[in-house]
């Protein structure tokens, strides 16, 4: 840092419905908060917005890390660049072939549409061996003939995709070349320089989402560069990347694709930072907002990476990125009767406009907010100030109509059926994460975060067998503060592709010391204060004839043989049980991530001490009734106010600025010193005892 070095940053994050800030004082130790309405149709204004609500000037910033959903937004609703392909010829349906599945497994259902349309998918003379050999050579007056036509076509984006680049990319190096000749802008993708991997389809759609939203986010991160600039700003700002790591806004652009899902990202990072904190480094993470949930599995205090991201059907983007499942249950998805009579929640959401009934702005069907609030789940009394025209009455009317009449339900009975339901689905998302990759969920604790997580947090819990709940100090501002304590971090993929047996092992170290030389290298180019660099490598592998990979992380860049096969065999026996010493392992990709880890942050100033009071009666706000299987009077705390050494019974309901906390009969939490709040589960039969009591009561 320069001479006029603050101490101060600000991590800022885009979401769906708000844009969150904290701002970080690493001198003072201020700590500034910030939750303003997204603006979707320029994040940047929405930025700006939350910059001036927390009274931060940019001038006075050290750092600007910033999580946008620019490019996953683009890709999910298909507004993309117009974009055009060249690849070797006889192969332009690649990306349309796919691997011959279906959007639905059963029946003839649904629907795929390409990227790129087959007429901007060009092909060109030339063709490389697996081998790496040339087969063909590359038909340079071909390929200027088709850059024109895709020119001349409108296209803002170009992708370059050669069969078998990976083993030898000279064909794909050299298109390139001619390429910047000819092209009118830099928007250029090259396949094998974002992904050195086997497999064509998933290197060319990888390829394919890179080029397709580049122009895009390139044009974004400029404007906010520029508006940030005008305010004083001259450092670097900084976008969060998939993985969890950070990439500075000057080359964010060359690799637009690993931004895909840097929105869920940083709050898994938030996550893995404060449980490695609080002494819970297995953690199950469990992020609910308006429209979605998201979940991710961290092990460690190291949150799973995967290479192999589906974000929907037949578009796999096999860039390292968090590996982070979604599903479509969030606070504003509606409840329904479909055409069989069943009550189904979701994925149709109401979303911030007209968003739920309880928003006041015009939502007549119910959703899970509303069940929420119907149950005192929420508090009915903010109706009078958050909802012009509307009371629990226009609530539980509007249950009764949709829902209760069509079930023989009364309204609250409906309501209880809807967030059963919606907790079966989230549970399901963290089987995805857990089970489904051999883990057993009772050995982790349940990170709820998001606005609307930590009021089914406890529920989901119980149903999953998971014993903790860790509620984080400021759970509607998580994802913001993953962007303040997210490390540096580059990853690197080169395929082998070669049966262990045949593997030249002194070329695989001199590609994984490549690979951690370009990972300093860019790094360097940051210009980011660290303290530390940290390596990892890992080799992804398989027995010969096996189509699915395993990630098996190894201890040192050069790995021997018998350890690989060792390494690999109890690896694959871990996730499946099983052994197979007849069949023959075999090497297909190493990868290398490169960590810079950044200053420590206390996370304790994201609480005010100063609003403490000395005992828990004097933190209770109110007592409400709350819908747990029937009416209970329920104590009511507000979290700023709690003694640091409280210790709260369920149930309970503890309000903050941004979230709720719902604490189901049995519950018991207390406050760890960086002010996060560690529920405990009874077990079942400790549960139900406590709920019949109160039921006798």
């Amino acid at each position: 840092m320069s001479a006029r070095a603050t101490g101060a940053f600000a991590g800022i994050d885009v979401g769906g419905t708000f844009t969150d800030l904290v701002h970080y004082d690493s001198r003072s130790g201020q700590v500034r908060l910030a939750k303003v309405p997204t603006t979707l149709d320029n994040q940047a204004h929405g930025v700006l917005a939350a910059l001036d609500a927390a009274g931060v000037d940019a001038a006075a910033l050290d750092l600007i890390v910033h999580g946008t959903t620019t490019t996953t937004n683009a890709v999910l609703e298909r507004q993309l660049c117009r974009t055009g392909l060249i690849t070797t010829e006889g192969f332009r349906d690649v990306l349309e072939l796919g691997r011959r599945t279906r959007p639905q497994a059963y029946g003839m259902k649904g629907q795929f549409r390409p990227l790129i349309p087959r007429d901007l998918r060009l092909e060109v003379p030339e063709r490389m061996m697996a081998t790496g050999a040339v087969y063909r050579p590359l038909d340079e007056d071909a390929l200027r003939d088709r850059l024109r036509r895709l020119v001349a076509a409108g296209c803002e984006a170009l992708v370059i995709h050669f069969l078998h680049a990976y083993a030898n990319p000279a064909h794909e190096i050299r298109a390139g070349e001619i390429a910047r000749e000819e092209w009118p802008n830099g928007n250029i993708t090259l396949g094998h320089a974002l992904l050195s991997e086997s497999r064509e389809f998933e290197r060319g759609v990888t390829a394919a989402v890179n080029a397709s939203v580049q122009p895009l986010l390139r044009r974004y991160v400029e404007r906010l560069a520029d508006r940030l600039a005008e305010r004083g700003y001259d450092r670097d700002l900084l976008v969060m990347n998939g993985n969890g790591g950070m990439v500075s806004a000057r080359i964010v652009a060359e690799e637009a694709a690993k931004t895909v899902m840097s929105g869920p990202a940083s709050g898994v990072m938030a996550a893995a930072y404060t449980g490695r904190r609080a002494g819970i480094p297995d953690l199950l993470t469990y992020d609910m907002g308006g429209t979605s949930t998201d979940v991710a599995m961290i092990r460690g205090a190291d949150p799973a990476v995967s290479h192999e991201i589906e974000i929907e059907y037949a578009m796999p983007i096999h860039v390292p990125m968090v590996d982070v499942r979604t599903v479509g249950a969030g606070g504003g998805s509606i409840a329904r009767i479909d055409a069989a009579g069943l009550l189904q929640v979701g994925p149709d959401s109401a979303g911030s406009t007209p968003g739920p009934i309880c928003y006041g702005k015009g939502g007549t069907r119910p959703t899970i907010s509303d069940a929420n609030m119907l149950l005192g789940r929420m508090d009915p009394g903010k109706l009078n100030t958050m909802a012009g025209g509307v009371s629990i009455d226009t609530i539980r009317a509007a249950f009764a109509e949709h829902l209760g009449a069509r079930l023989g339900l009364a309204p609250e009975a409906a309501a209880a059926a809807v967030l059963r339901i919606a907790t079966a689905k989230m549970a399901d998302a963290v089987r995805m994460v857990s089970i489904s990759l051999g883990e057993d969920p009772r050995d982790f604790a349940l990170f709820a975060f998001g606005g609307a997580g930590p009021l089914h947090a406890c529920a989901i819990a119980r149903e999953l067998g998971v014993p903790r709940v860790l509620v984080p100090a400021r759970p509607g501002i998580t994802n913001a503060l993953g962007c303040v304590v997210a490390d540096l971090r580059h990853d690197f993929v080169q395929t082998v592709n070669r049966p262990l047996d045949a593997v030249d092992i002194d070329a695989l170290h001199a590609i994984f010391a490549e690979q951690a030389e370009a990972g300093r290298a860019a790094i360097a180019r940051e210009r980011v204060e660290i303290e530390a660099l940290r390596l990892s490598h890992s080799v992804e592998m398989q027995f010969i004839g096996q189509t699915h990979l395993l990630r098996v992380p190894v201890p040192t860049a050069t790995p021997t043989r018998e350890a690989l096969r060792s390494l690999f065999e109890e690896a694959y026996f871990r996730r499946f049980q099983v052994r197979l010493p007849e069949i023959r392992p075999a090497v297909v990709n190493l990868a290398t991530s490169v960590i810079g880890r950044r200053p420590e942050i206390d996370l304790s100033r994201l609480i005010d001490a100063s609003g403490r009071k000395a005992t828990l009666a004097q933190a209770q706000t109110a007592t409400r009734p709350v819908w747990f299987d029937g009416w209970v009077d329920t104590p009511v705390y507000w979290r700023d106010h709690l003694p640091a050494d409280a210790v709260i019974a369920g149930p309970a309901i503890v309000e903050q600025m941004d979230c709720t906390l719902v604490m189901e009969p049995g519950c018991e939490a207390h406050q760890d010193a960086d002010g996060n709040l560690i529920v405990t589960l009874a077990p079942a039969a400790a549960a139900d005892a406590a709920q019949m009591q109160m039921e006798g009561a």
